[in-house]
Protein backbone atom coordinates (compact mmCIF):
# COMPACT_ATOMS: atom_id res chain seq x y z
CA UNK A 1 0.00 0.00 0.00
CA UNK A 2 2.36 2.37 -1.25
CA UNK A 3 4.63 1.51 1.99
CA UNK A 4 8.72 1.77 1.60
CA UNK A 5 10.79 0.48 4.17
CA UNK A 6 14.33 1.31 4.29
CA UNK A 7 17.46 -0.56 5.64
CA UNK A 8 20.73 0.37 6.89
CA UNK A 9 23.37 -1.16 8.30
CA UNK A 10 25.11 -4.79 8.43
CA UNK A 11 23.88 -7.89 7.28
CA UNK A 12 27.20 -9.53 5.77
CA UNK A 13 27.20 -11.98 8.54
CA UNK A 14 25.40 -14.73 9.92
CA UNK A 15 24.13 -14.51 13.47
CA UNK A 16 23.80 -17.62 15.58
CA UNK A 17 20.70 -18.75 17.25
CA UNK A 18 19.83 -16.70 20.50
CA UNK A 19 22.52 -13.87 19.73
CA UNK A 20 20.63 -10.68 20.37
CA UNK A 21 20.42 -8.04 17.80
CA UNK A 22 19.03 -4.22 18.07
CA UNK A 23 16.96 -2.53 15.89
CA UNK A 24 16.41 1.43 15.98
CA UNK A 25 12.70 1.69 13.79
CA UNK A 26 11.18 4.79 12.62
CA UNK A 27 7.55 4.40 11.43
CA UNK A 28 5.93 7.48 9.17
CA UNK A 29 2.45 7.32 8.52
CA UNK A 30 -0.90 7.84 10.45
CA UNK A 31 1.09 6.52 13.58
CA UNK A 32 0.39 9.33 16.23
CA UNK A 33 -2.89 8.99 18.01
CA UNK A 34 -4.29 5.69 17.18
CA UNK A 35 -2.62 4.06 20.05
CA UNK A 36 0.72 2.72 18.47
CA UNK A 37 2.70 2.99 20.94
CA UNK A 38 0.29 1.06 23.66
CA UNK A 39 0.21 -1.73 20.50
CA UNK A 40 3.69 -1.89 20.48
CA UNK A 41 4.21 -2.40 23.85
CA UNK A 42 1.78 -5.41 24.13
CA UNK A 43 3.47 -6.83 21.16
CA UNK A 44 7.01 -6.59 22.71
CA UNK A 45 5.70 -8.14 25.87
CA UNK A 46 4.17 -10.79 23.78
CA UNK A 47 7.12 -11.89 21.82
CA UNK A 48 9.37 -10.90 24.68
CA UNK A 49 11.60 -8.11 22.57
CA UNK A 50 13.31 -5.20 25.28
CA UNK A 51 13.58 -1.68 24.06
CA UNK A 52 11.40 1.57 23.56
CA UNK A 53 9.04 3.43 21.83
CA UNK A 54 7.83 6.99 21.39
CA UNK A 55 6.40 9.59 19.65
CA UNK A 56 8.67 12.21 17.67
CA UNK A 57 7.88 16.02 16.68
CA UNK A 58 7.48 15.22 13.36
CA UNK A 59 4.69 12.82 13.70
CA UNK A 60 6.63 9.40 13.16
CA UNK A 61 6.92 6.86 15.69
CA UNK A 62 10.35 5.89 16.61
CA UNK A 63 11.37 2.68 18.63
CA UNK A 64 14.09 0.27 19.36
CA UNK A 65 13.94 -3.41 19.77
CA UNK A 66 16.14 -5.68 21.27
CA UNK A 67 15.97 -9.36 21.37
CA UNK A 68 16.88 -12.49 18.95
CA UNK A 69 16.62 -11.89 15.24
CA UNK A 70 13.92 -13.71 14.19
CA UNK A 71 11.81 -11.62 17.21
CA UNK A 72 13.16 -8.51 16.17
CA UNK A 73 12.74 -8.85 12.96
CA UNK A 74 8.94 -9.93 13.70
CA UNK A 75 8.64 -6.51 15.62
CA UNK A 76 9.42 -4.96 12.81
CA UNK A 77 7.16 -6.90 10.51
CA UNK A 78 4.21 -6.04 12.78
CA UNK A 79 4.98 -2.17 12.51
CA UNK A 80 4.84 -2.35 8.84
CA UNK A 81 1.11 -3.05 9.77
CA UNK A 82 0.49 -1.71 13.09
CA UNK A 83 -2.50 -1.03 15.29
CA UNK A 84 -5.94 -1.11 13.93
CA UNK A 85 -6.56 2.83 13.30
CA UNK A 86 -2.90 3.50 12.39
CA UNK A 87 -2.15 3.89 8.47
CA UNK A 88 2.04 3.14 8.05
CA UNK A 89 3.10 4.95 4.76
CA UNK A 90 7.18 3.85 5.59
CA UNK A 91 9.23 2.12 8.14
CA UNK A 92 13.07 2.80 8.33
CA UNK A 93 15.33 0.30 10.06
CA UNK A 94 18.99 0.69 11.11
CA UNK A 95 20.52 -2.32 12.55
CA UNK A 96 23.40 -1.23 16.09
CA UNK A 97 25.10 -3.04 18.29
CA UNK A 98 22.46 -4.12 21.45
CA UNK A 99 23.23 -2.33 24.46
CA UNK A 100 21.44 -4.53 26.91
CA UNK A 101 17.77 -2.69 27.24
CA UNK A 102 16.07 -4.33 29.89
CA UNK A 103 11.74 -4.62 29.49
CA UNK A 104 9.71 -2.20 27.28
CA UNK A 105 8.92 1.05 28.08
CA UNK A 106 6.99 4.27 26.64
CA UNK A 107 9.32 7.25 26.15
CA UNK A 108 8.17 10.78 27.28
CA UNK A 109 9.57 12.22 24.15
CA UNK A 110 11.33 9.59 22.37
CA UNK A 111 15.48 10.50 21.64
Amino acid sequence: MGERARVRGTFGTMTQEGERVRAHVWIAGRVQGVMFRAYTVDEASVRGVTGWVGNIPDGRVEAVFEGERAVVEAMIAWCRKGPPAARVSSVEVTWEEPTGERGFEVRYPAR
